[in-house]
């Protein structure tokens, strides 16, 4: 082979090598700025992409995501970041289950979203989670409420499985790989106790 020739595939190799580097880069949370008007507060948004193992039937506009809402220490009273809330968005309606209080005043049930997670292949976890709190058009909602304890464990994880039912009550599984949670911890403090 020529010197000229080896020169060429030098360059040609690393700029491959470097293509594939890049495509298996993990998952990253995405940071974006938001302003609750009725509130007059700014807040910061985190939000991850995740992949459908077992897609919900009919079409789905946009992939699942983790969105975890967190005001900044300038805006917050204590001067901490704190975590405000966290939602499962799966951009198709999901199956609402009515569920009996503990305690009863009247006839009244929560609307409740069951959801089973698992983090790093360990044993399933089942919980029953409130709707989410997105203003979609859809009179079910797309999305479910994670409770904070939830989040503590997700944030730990390598990978985290999670299964619900879409509103015709067939399973919906989706897959985040979690990234590295400095940024979101530090972002949310969600390890400090509600006062």
């Amino acid at each position: 082979m020529k010197a000229s020739s080896l020169a060429l595939l030098v360059p040609l190799a690393f700029t491959s090598f470097g293509f594939i580097a890049m495509a298996q880069q993990p998952a990253a949370w995405q940071q974006s700025q938001k302003t609750d008007a009725a509130a007059g507060t700014d807040f910061t948004r985190f939000t991850l992409a995740g992949k459908f193992v077992k897609s919900p039937q009919g079409d789905v506009a946009n992939g699942p995501t983790l969105a975890l809402d967190c005001v900044p220490g300038k805006e917050s009273y204590r001067h901490k970041s704190r975590f405000v809330g966290g939602n499962l968005v799966v951009g198709s309606p999901l199956k609402i289950h009515y569920v009996e209080p503990e305690e009863i005043h009247g006839t009244s049930y929560y609307p409740k979203v069951s959801i089973q997670y698992r983090l790093d292949g360990a044993k399933e976890e089942m919980e029953k989670w409130s709707p989410g709190t997105d203003k979609t058009s859809a009179p079910v909602p797309t999305s479910a409420s994670i409770p904070v304890d939830a989040v503590k464990k997700m944030l730990r994880a390598h990978t985290v499985e999670i299964t619900a039912e879409d509103a015709g009550g067939a399973p919906v599984v989706i897959q985040f790989d979690m990234p590295n949670p400095a940024t979101v911890e530090e972002g949310c403090n969600v390890d400090e106790p509600k006062k």
